[in-house]
């Protein structure tokens, strides 16, 4: 069996959140689905997706702290001819 859907996720503030059930709201078939793989591609510049068990709610506590550490909400990119390069 081959699915393809294209459809879009509301929006969310800066974080890691659990679209699970996004998806699957989009893509009711999957429930008939034993095994298999699901490519899902995110048509955005700036969103990324993690994918983990979601066993340990405090994995995605982790990974915001050390986002939040590496790469601060008000930082802002310096382009080469800002920093005289």
């Amino acid at each position: 069996m081959v699915i393809q859907k294209e459809f879009k996720l509301r929006s969310y503030p800066r974080g890691f959140h659990i679209i699970t059930t996004d998806i699957t709201d989009q893509i009711p078939e999957l429930g008939k689905v034993k095994a298999g793989i699901l490519h899902l591609f995110i048509k955005h510049t700036s969103a990324s997706l993690a994918i983990n068990e979601n066993a340990d709610p405090d994995v995605r506590m982790d990974f915001e702290s050390h986002f939040n550490i590496m790469v601060p909400g008000k930082w802002k990119a310096l382009s080469a001819y800002s920093r005289g390069i």
